[in-house]
């Protein structure tokens, strides 16, 4: 997992992972947000989701201590974090203002 992964985040497209959990709520409400930001930035932008009971080496490794969290990656550098539910347009001019 841990190569595919940096394989994923060395993308010259931002790449956005929502670190999550099937029983976070935060986490469900957070999902169509994110869908939502794709269908708006289409290609360019990656959007992952990590699964952190499925992943917990991953998930320590990038410290995530609560779900949701999101951290913006561009050829492998993490460039942004943010824990908790935040609005499509908060994410977008986030993502526009690393890009």
């Amino acid at each position: 997992m841990k190569n595919s992964f940096s394989n994923i985040i060395d993308s010259e497209k931002p790449v956005l992972v929502d670190f999550f959990a099937e029983w976070c709520g935060p986490c469900k409400t957070l999902a169509p947000i994110l869908k939502q930001v794709k269908d708006e930035l289409g290609d360019s932008i990656k959007v992952i989701k990590i699964d952190v009971d499925k992943n917990q080496p991953l998930a320590a490794k990038y410290q995530v201590r609560g779900v949701p969290t999101m951290i913006l990656f561009k050829e492998g550098e993490q460039l942004w974090r943010q824990s908790g539910v935040l609005q499509k347009n908060e994410i977008i001019n986030i993502i526009k203002s690393h890009h």
